[in-house]
């Protein structure tokens, strides 16, 4: 047997998973939580992982998820210092993730040292993007020091428009494909023959989809704003957009199974604020509908996108002049697996794919170390 070990280092949290090589199955995975010190939370990581088997000896490498990887990476890329220096170098654009992603990766290289490791980075499936999706119309002195749009989530958004192509038979070269990654966090892609050519997050993943916490997109001068008649500090407003808005602002949760109750109930607010969060989805819909030209798939994914039949009923409605019409019972099946939920008349085919980063971060570790 052959294994990869997929980790997500959070500040405070080690996510792992043993992915079998040759099937891409887990055999074994979790989460170290309360992590003082990373080296020795990869103890733990280690300690659980001979508890439940498997051999860590058959260890073939390491996938890493790391956040932000700008201008410098496209593609996953080995980690040699060179590679940590980079994503140091990088932490301004994700301040919160990879400072944290490379403590687990300098923990993890010290506790495999004979193994390749490897950076799979959120924001590399974007870069395919072209200039006038990812350019600002800002100073260029601003988009010479590398300020533009990067887009996130693009581990997921790879897997799945991969995913439907496959399951639909169809060349992923082929396929033009529109994927909404709706959890927490919440994103959409436009992918035009398996490459991104447009995604809803920017520089940072405040951009783009009401989220659970996040406001998505606002006017730009709504900072200035709020400094000059309400006296905030630019820490202030951005903690307030990331952590204060979003669902969480317009209803009072942010997780849509306390806010739908809410909405039978005849709350006015948790009724907006579906409102608000179906119909920013559905713009960006359209507008990605434009972009390709020609849309072959409509595609839900993440937490919300799986498992919320309700919420994914109010963003197709009204989608029909687009060719994308709903089937309301396949929408409603309790299944828990690759579905389609558009009706057999539908020009567009609407699936429900669920997504799977952690063996997508395994397949991209081996495909690139030559292991595959």
């Amino acid at each position: 047997m052959r294994y990869v070990l997929v980790l997500n280092c959070g500040s405070s949290s080690i996510k792992y998973r043993l992915v079998d090589a040759a099937s891409g199955e887990a055999a074994a995975g979790g989460i170290v939580e309360r992590v003082a010190d990373h080296t020795e939370g990869m103890r733990q990581v280690i300690a659980e992982l001979e508890a439940a088997g498997p051999e860590l000896g058959q260890v073939v490498a390491v996938g890493h998820r790391v956040v932000h990887g700008g201008d410098a990476y496209a593609e996953p890329v080995v980690i040699d210092d060179a590679v940590e220096r980079t994503i140091e170098e990088l932490s301004p654009m994700a301040p919160l993730h990879n400072p944290v992603n490379l403590i687990g990766v300098r923990a993890a290289r010290a506790v495999f040292p004979g193994v390749p490791h490897v950076a799979v980075f959120d924001t590399a499936f974007h870069q395919t993007m072209p200039p006038e999706a990812y350019t600002y119309a800002i100073p260029r002195a601003w988009t010479e020091g590398g300020v533009r749009r990067y887009g996130f989530h693009g581990t997921s958004h790879a897997y799945v428009s991969r995913r439907a192509a496959a399951f639909l038979g169809r060349p992923y070269g082929e396929l033009n494909t529109i994927v909404l990654h709706l959890g927490n966090g919440a994103s959409a892609s436009a992918v035009e023959g398996g490459r991104c050519v447009d995604t809803s997050m920017g520089l940072t993943p405040l951009e783009g989809l009401v989220m659970g916490t996040r406001s998505g997109d606002v006017d730009p001068a709504l900072a200035a704003f709020l400094a000059r008649t309400r006296g905030l500090s630019v820490a202030e407003i951005d903690h307030a957009l990331n952590h204060e808005s979003g669902l969480r602002a317009l209803a009072g949760h942010n997780d849509l199974r306390e806010i739908w109750p809410l909405v039978d109930s005849g709350d006015p607010a948790a009724a907006l604020a579906m409102r608000v969060y179906t119909r920013r989805i559905r713009k960006y819909i359209g507008a990605y509908h434009a972009v390709l030209g020609r849309l072959d798939a409509l595609v839900f994914t993440a937490g919300v996108g799986e498992n919320d039949a309700r919420t994914r009923a109010m963003v197709l409605a009204g989608l029909e002049p687009l060719g994308i019409l709903a089937d309301p019972g396949a929408n409603a099946s309790p299944a828990r697996d690759t579905r389609v939920i558009s009706a057999p008349a539908s020009p567009v085919t609407v699936l429900v794919v669920p997504t799977d980063e952690e063996r997508e971060i395994a397949t991209q570790t081996l495909t690139v170390t030559g292991l595959a």
